[in-house]
């Protein structure tokens, strides 16, 4: 996994990128463009060649959204292997329409699809996977771009919160913005995104992802959080009642050629 320096706009002050309100903006007052993400999960089948696949992502798939100006592509497995075993890749873009237009270009590559042979020669007698699964996500206003982490030994907790009606995750997402990306930071509980799903299933949700560079970090992190001054004051800020009816989470960690 390449190294790189965590770049997130609302706490690097090198970048003069402030939060106004709900709404990230540059130092000018100008607003940040919330970046799309797309969060794809591959069930593998019993008994497939997982170095398929991988090697699709890391020959074919991953450079083709390099060239195209996805610098960061993210494809985790998990930190304890159910069976089947699951790939995640992580795809950030710079707004919806790049979604539509990036993604034709890649289809259309020709570089693309000659290094993709290999994978599009696997036969229907030996598949690596049933179907992939997809969802696309549009960044907090508070937290509009991913912070990319340095490229250490580390795990991922991907949390996912359903709630009972779009207004109750508005109000947990006003929330998130009022508030808690600051408890996150002080917890070590470091966030590489946030982002409200807006096509898949399980609607309506949310999606965001965390990093530590151990199990026992994230417990003493989380440890930390709910005992923070300001996560109890906002709890009790009635407004935020009855945001959640289900939360989940899986613990993943990077491929070697993972970007993120």
């Amino acid at each position: 996994m390449k190294r790189r320096k965590f770049l997130h706009s609302s706490f690097t002050v090198a970048a003069g990128i402030t939060t106004i309100g709900t709404h990230a903006s540059k130092g000018d007052g100008t607003a940040i463009p919330k970046e799309v993400y797309e969060w794809r999960e591959y069930e593998l089948l019993f008994g497939a060649d997982r170095s398929l696949l991988e090697s699709y992502f890391k020959t074919a798939l991953i450079p083709a959204f390099n060239k195209y100006g996805i610098k960061t592509v993210g494809v985790f497995r998990e930190w304890r292997e159910s069976e089947p075993a699951k790939f995640y890749l992580l795809i950030p873009y710079p707004s919806a329409e790049s979604y539509f237009s990036i993604n034709a270009m890649v289809k259309n590559d020709p570089d693309f699809f000659k290094n993709s042979t290999s994978y599009n020669n696997i036969p229907a007698s030996k598949p690596v996977y049933n179907r992939f699964t997809s969802a696309l996500m549009t960044a907090f206003d508070g937290w509009p771009v991913m912070a990319v982490p340095a490229g250490l030994p580390r795990i991922f907790e991907l949390r996912t919160y359903e709630g009972y009606s779009e207004d109750a995750v508005k109000r947990k997402i006003k929330m998130f913005n009022d508030g808690e990306y600051p408890i996150f930071k002080r917890a070590k509980l470091n966030p590489v995104f946030f982002g409200e799903v807006i096509a898949g299933d399980k609607l309506p949700r949310i999606t965001y992802m965390i990093t530590c560079n151990n199990m026992e970090e994230r417990d003493k992190g989380w440890a930390s959080f709910v005992a923070d001054p300001e996560w109890k004051r906002l709890i009790a800020d009635t407004q935020y009642a009855n945001t959640i009816s289900k939360i989940s989470n899986t613990f993943l960690v990077p491929a070697s050629y993972s970007q993120v």
